[in-house]
């Protein structure tokens, strides 16, 4: 079977699409084409709708293997061979893309201001919390990190997708700390989210096209998680 063309990859605002049924289980159904973002990256699946014959059919989960992507329903799944509408629950995506593109101008303000890499993190929609590798917190650093992160967030810095042969990512200074190299070997091509001026990385994920976009960012709590490893907890607005 073909993999799953993922739709999202260049465009996030897209938000619905006609597509195939390929695959079936009792409660899935792989589409040859999707709208629709699968948890991965810490990132969660979208939510949305299958549309069929004036039947709209809940998706209340998202998940790839092997690169089809299963869209988990509620009630009988379309069968093979069926041409559906898929359509996202924007607000919730629109609200997901602020919130990574949030964690990114974090990761980078981080980065300038301290040489401090990410160490793991994960989203809802307009809260999350990332973790860094401090040891300890510098003073006054939430107060610091809000008014320098909310500061790109006004500068409306242009966010661009692009794409490299691995080879190239991997030489590229700005990528390491973002571990390319633990990208799958058969992934020829990395996509990178470049907030330009403040921070490149490879990613997967869904994002806004402005950083203006975000709204007001806050750190609602910071926490110790052991020795070199800080949590930091945001909310946006």
């Amino acid at each position: 079977m073909a993999e799953t063309e993922l739709l999202f990859l260049d465009d996030a605002y897209l938000q619905s699409t006609e597509a195939n049924v390929v695959d079936r289980r009792d409660d899935a159904v792989v589409l040859d084409r999707t709208v629709f973002y699968y948890t991965s990256g810490g990132q969660p699946h979208d939510k949305g709708t299958l549309s069929l014959a004036g039947t709209q059919i809940p998706v209340t989960s998202v998940r790839n293997e092997g690169g089809d992507v299963w869209h988990t329903v509620e009630g009988t799944p379309p069968d093979v061979g069926s041409i559906v509408t898929a359509t996202l629950d924007f607000e919730r995506r629109h609200q997901l893309m602020r919130t990574h593109t949030a964690l990114h101008i974090l990761c980078g303000v981080i980065w300038n201001e301290w040489g401090v890499a990410v160490t793991g993190g994960n989203m809802e929609p307009l809260k999350a919390r990332m973790d860094f590798e401090f040891n300890p917190l510098p003073d006054g650093f939430a107060d610091r990190i809000t008014e320098l992160v909310n500061a790109e967030i006004s500068a409306d810095r242009s966010i661009e997708v692009s794409y490299l042969p691995r080879t190239d990512a991997l030489q590229d200074e700005d990528l390491i700390r973002t571990k390319v190299n633990l990208i799958p070997e058969f992934v020829t091509n990395i996509r990178v989210i470049d907030i330009v001026g403040l921070d490149k990385q490879a990613d997967g994920g869904t994002h806004v096209s402005s950083t203006s976009e975000v709204g007001i960012f806050t750190v609602v709590k910071t926490e110790s998680k052991g020795k070199g490893n800080k949590r930091v907890r945001i909310e946006l607005s």
